[in-house]
């Protein structure tokens, strides 16, 4: 790892640790709920941001998740069983969903990918007998670890944190490595990756598998935080709404989905408690998203980039200058 990215890893994990004590309950509630969206996004970063695929079914795979685990616990099956069938479950889907990936593209490839979102939902919705329709699932447990529940919100909290490290961490070894980089060979240019002997068909059902696990897992992690699940959080909305976290985050970025979700899960709570903002903050929370996407279409983590190309155009010009002054002075 780069030093600058163990600081800033190193930096995040000690406030996280220690945010919980300056919150209420609900905001250390807030905080689970934004390391759930973290990593749910963290595996359609991976999809879209370095893979360059386009997917607007990810809350398709959430739903998928949290469902799995809540059945399972339901039926009398352990968390620690739920919470991997949740994730091979989800990757076996994702690898069917990648495809369409490999004959069609760009806007094709999201209809498809919405197309099958609305078809889970409804699955959700209309099999009654399976997901309790609209109905939903209710008192659905928190895990227990090592015979210290979890039932708590700091505790969870914190199970949570430990979760959500652990697959930034295996995240970052995959995108060093060699699978990395023909994720990013793949998104730049699918045809030269082919010509250096990179199976373009492996690794875009792969890059919709492993964002499709992350996205269970989140799930799973997302069921036992609120104890209730119905279909309406895995709408297309709420797949649009992740999209547009890894978007405002920075795709292609590892860190993007730590800002994007931040952006969409904790900025909107804060506006609703400004005075004089709260019967507006979500009119105003859209426009901001807008505006930011017309200044900064790769996101708020291209700010340094960007800054770092004017300085360098900037000092290439003058290096031009000086060159040009300086052959008019020797003729």
């Amino acid at each position: 790892m780069k030093k600058t990215h163990l600081a800033l890893m190193a930096a995040a994990a000690a406030a996280l640790l220690v945010a919980p004590n300056f919150l209420k309950n609900y905001g250390i509630y807030l905080l689970s709920y934004w390391l759930v969206f973290i990593i749910a996004t963290m595996g359609l970063n991976l999809t879209v941001g370095y893979a360059g695929q386009k997917s607007l079914g990810h809350a398709a795979f959430f739903g998928i998740g949290a469902y799995t685990v809540a059945i399972l616990m339901k039926a009398g099956i352990s968390f620690w069983l739920g919470l991997p069938a949740a994730a091979l479950l989800c990757f076996a889907v994702g690898l069917a969903l990648g495809f369409p990936a490999l004959r069609v593209q760009a806007i094709y490839l999201a209809f498809a990918t919405l197309g099958f979102n609305t078809a889970v939902w409804l699955l959700m919705r209309n099999e009654e007998w399976l997901t309790g329709g609209t109905f939903g699932i209710n008192n659905i447990p928190r895990p227990e670890l090592a015979g210290l529940s979890l039932e708590g919100n700091l505790a969870y909290y914190y199970f949570v944190l430990a979760v959500a490290v652990l697959l930034a961490l295996l995240l970052w070894g995959l995108l060093r490595s060699p699978w990395g980089k023909a994720f990013t060979a793949l998104r730049d240019n699918p045809i030269r990756a082919e010509s250096l002997g990179i199976s373009v068909r492996s690794y875009t059902l792969l890059s919709f598998a492993i964002g499709a696990a992350y996205a269970g897992i989140a799930g799973a992690l997302f069921a036992s935080l609120v104890q209730f699940i119905e279909p309406a959080p895995f709408t297309v909305a709420a797949s649009i709404m992740m999209y547009l976290m890894v978007v405002v985050g920075g795709p292609g970025y590892f860190w993007g989905p730590v800002l994007g979700a931040a952006v969409g899960v904790i900025v909107p709570e804060w506006l609703r408690d400004v005075p004089g903002v709260a019967d507006w903050y979500l009119p105003l929370f859209g426009a901001a998203v807008v505006v930011l996407m017309v200044w900064l279409p790769d996101g708020l983590l291209s700010i340094p980039d960007r800054i770092r190309a004017r300085r360098e155009a900037r000092e290439a010009s003058a290096a031009r200058s000086a060159a040009a002054a300086s052959m008019g002075a020797i003729t």
